[in-house]
């Protein structure tokens, strides 16, 4: 029987298919549309990749070529099969930048593993282009060509490339148009929604290793047609002064011979920031326990089973339109929270560092207002190296597990116990005379769900026994009242110290519970969540036992939360240089999601797909949509710089 044999310039075809079939798959098991513009960018990509393997595969002889093509298919399926499987947990994709999370990365590990095999179907697929090759090694022959061959294929090489940048410019040069996108805008999900995986990864490897500075796109100012007019020529009844410090931002210019902060001080300059209001020192003088909550959700605020956290999030400030934006896991959400900027790519590693200057630490801040500050976690305490920013924040206190806490509480189960770590620290902070602020990392509710992975599920398994869901979401449910436990122990006990009154308890989630799929969340929810902002639809509890509800329909995010309590507690800082807003505030409402997204007091912008949602009875026009988008993306862009160039230090100095 003759052999088949697999000729020098079939190369490029067998290679072309095998790439396409790599990119409809993975777009099918991912839920991203594949017949639009896209697919025509991903195509003549495809066919210059196809191009260049077969260039740089035909220069040995048979069997070192055909290493060298095995090789080439393997790594490219595995990029496909980890981009699925991170896209799977996380509901985000990989980029280098999450190696800087490497800790996390390897406590998933267990995680991972068990993922791999949920979607071992998928996995399959993506690397049956290289199983058939393994199939038919035998019979696949890939010789050396000649040299006009290899001069044709660099000619066709350079015809197919610049073609493929010509297409850029099909449709605009919009914030998030495939031209902007492959040039000036680091956005990697919407790279691989737009060029494709293999493109997508290609721009974040070369981004990574020669740096890659986004441009700002200063918008003209808005004005929005539905305004009346007479609106702006009222009076005020009160003149608030601006949450601003003096900063001679002229001076710093002028000094300044880099020119991307040259950029960023004209940028911040032209900011107003925002401007001081009716609660202003409300809670001056108060205490303050801040947490951030492990995959707390709205979906878990239940009158039946989570009474406290019902309590809490109908009364006080009630925030009817927050979101917790998933970006990065929970290193983002803690970032977000703590530091008011948008966990934007390449955040991670100063971050992690703890080198950066933070002036407006929140520790830092209470502690200059005389308070004792005071961290915790329940989990390892030098997980995502925590110990690290928290020290940058201002926490030269902070505890958890393998630093002290474990003689404290059963450091030996997972998760453990919010309850436990609140039993124990309590008294560390009741007792003194000066004012305390608390800062409270919660574990209790982390996933995987299953009464089999949780102890804390498992704990409180008899509590929900009388709901009728699947296991996933029954189990996050029994999670949750862990933490709604603990919150009932800290204001009983809070009360009988007599402080209950004179405290104020803040929360916010990192994330979403990602553990669970969109359906599973939607079993739970009291309405149909996509997958991209309203699966981030959550709460903030913002609570003091003596004030009255304050109703807040203001869209606002965790980089909302540090302004807004700074502004609630008198904090001197300046509004200018945090990129979340006093929600409180008059600046108009704003939410930031990972790929770009975003949801205005006007509506829903979805970036994937250039749609805008307009809220009931708001019309807005195509210029407010580009004005947000520019908006937006200089949000995104200056929360990136302030950590790259430590720029809090260049300007306020130590």
């Amino acid at each position: 029987m003759k052999k088949y044999k697999l000729k020098k310039f079939n190369v490029i075809l067998f290679t072309f298919i095998i790439l396409m079939f790599l990119e409809l798959s993975f777009r099918i098991l991912t839920n991203v549309t594949i017949f639009n513009i896209s697919f025509l960018y991903v195509t003549l990509y495809n066919i210059f990749v196809s191009l260049l393997i077969s260039f740089l595969v035909t220069w040995g002889n048979n069997k070192f070529n055909k290493v060298i093509y095995y090789i080439t298919i393997f790594i490219i399926s595995f990029i496909y099969a980890l981009q699925l499987c991170i896209y799977k947990m996380f509901g985000f994709y990989f980029d280098l930048s999450l190696l800087s999370a490497t800790d996390q990365v390897a406590s998933f590990a267990g995680d991972g593993l068990k993922l791999i095999l949920e979607n071992i179907v998928g996995v399959i697929v993506l690397f049956l282009p290289f199983i058939i090759l393994l199939i038919f090694i035998r019979r696949i022959s890939i010789h050396k060509n000649e040299v006009k061959i290899n001069i044709i294929k660099l000619i066709s090489l350079v015809v197919v490339y610049l073609v493929f940048i010509g297409t850029l410019y099909i449709n605009g040069n919009g914030i998030n148009s495939a031209k902007e996108l492959y040039f000036n805008v680091s956005n990697n999900e919407l790279n691989i929604r737009k060029f494709g995986v293999l493109n997508a990864f290609r721009i974040d490897v070369k981004r990574s290793i020669f740096g890659f500075e986004v441009k700002l796109d200063i918008p003209d100012d808005y004005v929005d047609p539905d305004k009346d007019d007479d609106e702006e020529d009222e009076e005020p009844e009160i003149v608030y002064e601006y949450n601003n410090l003096d900063i001679d931002f002229d001076s710093l210019i002028a000094s300044e011979s880099n020119s991307t902060i040259k950029m960023m001080h004209e940028y911040f300059k032209n900011e107003s920031g925002t401007l001081q209001n009716e609660y202003t020192k409300y809670f001056e003088g108060k205490n303050l326990i801040l947490f951030m909550a492990e995959s707390f959700n709205e979906i878990a605020v239940r009158e039946d089973i989570t009474p406290t956290l019902y309590k809490l999030v109908n009364s006080g400030f009630k925030f009817n339109n927050f979101y917790t934006p998933t970006i990065s896991s929970t290193i983002g959400g803690e970032f977000q929270e703590l530091t008011g900027l948008v966990a934007a790519s390449g955040f991670l590693s100063p971050w992690k560092s703890g080198e950066n200057y933070y002036p407006f630490g929140v520790a830092t801040a209470f502690q200059n207002l005389g308070y004792n500050t005071y961290a915790y976690h329940n989990h390892t305490y030098t997980f995502q190296s925590r110990h690290k920013y928290l020290a940058a924040l201002g926490f030269d206190n902070y505890m958890g597990c393998r630093n002290g806490l474990e003689n404290e509480i059963n450091c030996n189960q997972w998760p453990e116990s919010d309850v436990e770590m609140i039993e124990a620290t309590f008294d560390d902070y009741i007792a003194n005379e000066n004012p305390f602020m608390v800062y409270y990392v919660t574990v209790s509710g982390h996933g995987d769900y299953g009464f089999n992975y949780s102890a804390m599920a498992r704990k409180h398994k008899d509590d929900v026994a009388n709901l009728n869901y699947s296991e996933k979401p029954l189990s996050y449910l029994a999670a949750q009242i862990e933490l709604d436990q603990a919150l009932e122990l800290l204001i009983k006990k809070l009360d009988e110290a007599g402080e209950l009154e004179d405290t104020v308890i803040a929360l916010v989630g990192d994330h979403y519970p990602y553990y669970l799929s969109l359906d599973e969340v939607n079993e739970i929810a009291s309405y149909e969540k996509d997958s991209v902002v309203e699966i981030n639809r959550s709460n903030f509890i913002l609570w003091n036992s003596e004030m009255e509800t304050v109703e807040v329909e203001k869209i606002g995010s965790q980089i909302d939360v540090l302004p807004t309590i700074y502004n609630l507690f008198g904090v001197e800082y300046d509004s200018r240089l945090i990129i979340g807003k006093d929600i409180l505030s008059t600046e108009p409402g704003l939410a930031i999601f990972g790929n770009s997204s975003w949801v205005s007091d006007k509506g829903t912008y979805f970036a994937s797909s250039g749609e805008f949602v307009s809220r009931d009875g708001v019309t807005v026009d195509d210029d407010y949509i580009r004005y947000m988008n520019s908006i937006v993306s200089n949000k995104i862009t200056m929360s990136r710089n302030i950590m790259k160039y430590d720029y809090y230090r260049k300007v306020l100095g130590e």
